[in-house]
């Protein structure tokens, strides 16, 4: 199974982003996991293409552009819709699940509370888009 190798990582939470990258050095150490803290600066990076991930994971509640304009902005742009982009959030609210998916995010993972729950969501998240590749690959 192929798994994707680059990662993009954005959120405002500076203890949210160290531990995705200590779960991604756990679980995938051949990944890239880059990160920032904002959507403007997410923007920036992938609109000059010094990033150019096969996955976004975007939390939702962030000052400035919130995750929400952020996926607007993406979808808008034809050089980056194709980008999948899976939402991580505390919020489990059905209008934020709602609105993310009618905004045509790819997923929607609520951000387990705990390091240990954590890394089996990362763990699944990794299996998951392995096999999307796989399976868009073969088409």
């Amino acid at each position: 199974m192929r798994i994707p190798q680059h990662f993009f990582l954005v959120d405002d939470s500076l203890g949210d982003r160290l531990l995705a990258e200590e779960a991604f050095d756990q679980l995938c150490p051949d990944c890239t996991l880059t990160t920032v803290a904002s959507g403007e600066t997410a923007l920036r990076m992938l609109r000059t293409k010094s990033v150019i991930p096969d996955v976004i994971l975007l939390d939702i509640n962030m000052p400035g552009m919130n995750g929400f304009e952020l996926l607007q902005a993406l979808k808008d742009d034809d050089d980056l819709a194709q980008i999948p982009v899976v939402m991580l959030s505390t919020s489990g609210a059905p209008g934020d699940i709602e609105r993310a998916y009618s905004l045509q995010a790819s997923s929607y993972l609520m951000k387990s509370p705990n390091f240990q729950a954590f890394l089996k969501q990362i763990d699944a998240f990794l299996k998951y888009w392995g096999g999307a590749q796989v399976a868009y690959a073969a088409e």
